[in-house]
C-alpha cells in the first residue's frame, strides 16, 4: 500500500492496511460448498413436504394455503437449511461479567440445533475474544462499579420519562459536558441506545432533496437512518477516495435527477473502525474531499472511540486532526466504556437543533443513572481526571495487544484483514463448513470467539472476528494464539501466500514479508 507516499502531506503517521486476495481455489471450493448445501437443502425440503422428514420450521396453517406464503422465501430457506446446522455457534448464554474471561452455560441439542436444553453445568474461565470490551471497563469491581452502585442507591435504576419532560437529571447534564470536553467539541448530547443514535438522528439532519454518500460497508444503523431520512443515497467503494470524489463531482455537476437543481445538503457517512473488516477510515483524505467540495461529514466512532489514538479520543486523535473538521461526531458507550447508549458531538447549534428535532431526544426514555455514572467514571479515568494514569495505561495496553496479536496471526499464515492498529481482527475462514467447526473447536479449548458468515459478510468471505482488550494479559493472548494455531492446522485455515517472517530482533512495530511474486 503506497498511499503514504501519495498523501504524505495528509498523514502524520504510518497507515498500513491489508486485504489479501482470496485464493482462487479457496473461492471455488467455497462456492461448491454452498452449492452442495443448497442442493441438500432442496432435497430436505422435498422430504419435509412429503412427510419423510419431520418439519420443525414455521409453516402456514392449512386454511392459509391459498394466501401469499409467509415463510417460504429464500431467507427462510437459508435459515432452516444452512444457518440451522451451525446455530450452536451463536447466542451462547454467558453468566458472568463479559471481561477478559467469562463463564458460559453449557447447552446441548438433540434435534440438530432446532432446540437447546441446558445441562446445568457452567463452563468456567473461557478466554473472551469476542466482546467489545476494548479498555477492560466491563468489570464487577473497581472505581466504575463502586460509583455506579452508589448512584443506583441514590437515583434508582430507571428514569421513567424522556429528557424533554421529567427525565433530565443533573447526571445527564454532567455527562454531556464531560463528553464534549473529551471530544474537543462545543457541545454533545447523549442517547440511551447506540443503534438509535444513528437511525433516529440522520433523518433529523437530512431529508428529501439531500444527498447521502455512504461507504458500502457502513453499519446497519447508518443504512437504516439513511433510508428513513428520505434522502437520495449513493454508495462509494469501501475506503476508496477515488470513488468518493467521483460521486462528489457528479453530484455537484449534475445536481438532482430530472430538475438538475443543486442538492440542499451533501452528507458523507463513514465509520472510524469498520467492525467486520477491521479497517480504519482514511479520515485525512475524507476531510480534504469534504472541504474541497463543501459537503458535510458524519463520523460514526462506535468502535474507535476509546480504542484509538494516544489519548483514546478515537480516530480524530489517531490521525492528529482537528475535531472541528468533523461536522457530526457520533459514537457509542457500549464498547470502550463498558456501558450502554450513544452520543453526538459537534457545534452548539447542531446539538441544540437535535435536542428539539431528534426522535431519540423527544420520544425515548432517558439513560439509566447507574449507566450514566459508569460512563462518567470511565471517561474521567481515560482523561486522567481521577488522579491516576490507569486510563492512559489501558489505551497503551490495547495498542500493544493489538499489534502483537495481529503480527503473530500473520506469522502463522492466516489471512488477516484490516489495519495493523485496529483492535478488531478478522481471520478469514471462507468455507461454510469451517464457520461452525472453528467456533466449536475453539470452545472445546476454552476460547470464546465470534464467527460470522453470510448475510453479514459476502458469501465467500466468512470469518472469525477477534476483539482485543486491554484486560487481556500476554499469557491469555499466547494461550489463545496457541489454540488458534492448532485449530488452524486442524481445519487447514492457513491460506496466506504472504506469510510474515518472524524475526526476534525486529522492532515491535515493523513488518517484514517474504519475497513472493504476488
Amino acid at each position: 500500500i503506497n498511499h503514504i507516499v501519495h498523501n504524505g502531506g495528509l498523514y502524520k503517521r504510518p497507515f498500513n492496511e491489508a486485504f489479501e486476495e482470496t485464493p482462487m481455489l479457496v473461492a471455488v471450493l467455497t462456492y461448491v460448498g454452498y452449492g452442495v448445501l443448497t442442493l441438500f437443502g432442496y432435497l430436505r425440503d422435498f422430504m419435509r413436504q412429503w412427510k419423510i422428514e419431520k418439519c420443525q420450521n414455521a409453516t402456514e396453517r392449512e386454511e392459509q394455503k391459498d394466501f401469499v406464503p409467509l415463510y417460504q422465501d429464500f431467507e427462510n430457506f437459508y435459515n432452516r437449511n444452512l444457518y440451522m446446522r451451525i446455530r450452536d455457534s451463536w447466542n451462547r448464554p454467558i453468566c458472568s461479567v463479559p471481561g477478559a474471561k467469562v463463564d458460559m452455560m453449557e447447552r446441548v441439542s438433540h434435534d440438530y440445533n432446532w432446540t437447546f436444553t441446558y445441562t446445568g453445568r457452567v463452563i468456567k474461565d473461557i478466554i473472551n475474544m469476542g466482546s467489545y470490551n476494548y479498555l477492560g471497563f466491563a468489570q464487577k469491581a473497581g472505581a466504575c462499579q463502586e460509583a455506579a452502585a452508589k448512584v443506583l442507591s441514590q437515583y434508582g435504576a430507571g428514569v421513567c420519562s424522556t429528557r424533554q419532560e421529567m427525565g433530565n437529571l443533573d447526571k445527564h447534564e454532567e455527562l454531556e459536558k464531560l463528553v464534549a470536553r473529551f471530544l474537543g467539541v462545543e457541545s454533545a448530547m447523549a442517547y440511551g441506545m447506540g443503534f438509535a443514535t444513528n437511525s433516529m438522528n440522520i433523518p433529523a439532519l437530512v431529508g428529501k432533496g439531500c444527498l447521502i454518500l455512504s461507504d458500502e460497508l457502513n453499519h446497519a444503523s447508518l443504512v437504516l437512518g439513511a433510508r428513513l431520512s428520505g434522502a437520495t443515497i449513493r454508495i462509494f467503494k469501501h475506503n476508496n477516495m477515488q470513488s468518493l470524489e467521483k460521486l462528489l463531482k457528479d453530484a455537484i455537476v449534475h445536481g438532482q435527477p430530472r430538475t438538475r437543481r443543486p442538492w440542499k445538503k451533501i452528507l458523507i457517512l463513514v465509520e472510524g473502525i469498520y467492525s467486520m473488516e477491521g479497517s480504519i477510515v482514511r479520515l485525512p483524505e475524507v476531510i480534504a474531499l469534504k472541504k474541497k467540495y463543501k459537503s458535510y461529514l458524519y463520523l460514526d466512532e462506535a468502535h474507535s472511540i476509546g480504542a484509538l489514538g494516544p489519548s483514546g479520543r478515537g480516530v480524530v486523535d489517531y490521525f492528529g486532526l482537528n475535531p472541528e473538521d468533523v461536522d457530526v461526531m457520533m459514537g457509542t458507550f457500549t464498547k470502550s466504556f463498558g456501558a450502554a447508549g450513544g452520543y453526538i458531538g459537534g457545534k452548539k447549534e447542531l446539538i441544540d437543533y437535535l435536542r428539539t428535532y431528534s426522535h431519540s431526544a423527544a420520544y425515548a426514555t432517558s439513560m439509566s443513572p447507574p449507566v450514566v455514572e459508569q460512563i462518567i467514571t470511565s471517561v474521567k479515568c481515560i482523561m486522567g481526571e481521577d488522579g491516576t494514569t490507569v486510563g492512559r495505561a489501558r489505551v497503551q495496553q490495547l495498542a500493544e495487544n493489538t499489534r502483537y496479536f495481529r503480527r503473530r496471526l500473520k506469522e502463522m499464515g492466516f489471512i488477516i484483514y484490516g489495519n495493523e492498529d485496529s483492535p478488531v481482527v478478522p481471520l478469514m475462514l471462507y468455507m461454510p463448513a469451517k464457520i461452525g467447526a472453528f467456533g466449536r473447536e475453539m470452545l472445546k479449548r476454552n476460547i470464546g470467539v465470534v464467527v460470522v458468515g453470510f448475510p453479514a459478510t459476502p458469501i465467500i468471505e466468512s470469518r472469525a472476528r477477534f476483539c482485543l482488550s486491554a484486560a487481556h494479559t500476554k499469557e491469555m493472548l499466547d494461550t489463545a494464539l496457541k489454540e488458534i494455531n492448532e485449530v488452524g492446522d486442524l481445519l487447514q485455515l492457513k491460506y496466506s501466500r504472504r506469510r510474515l517472517v518472524p524475526l526476534l530482533d525486529r522492532p515491535f512495530d515493523e513488518t517484514t514479508y517474504e519475497e513472493t511474486e504476488d
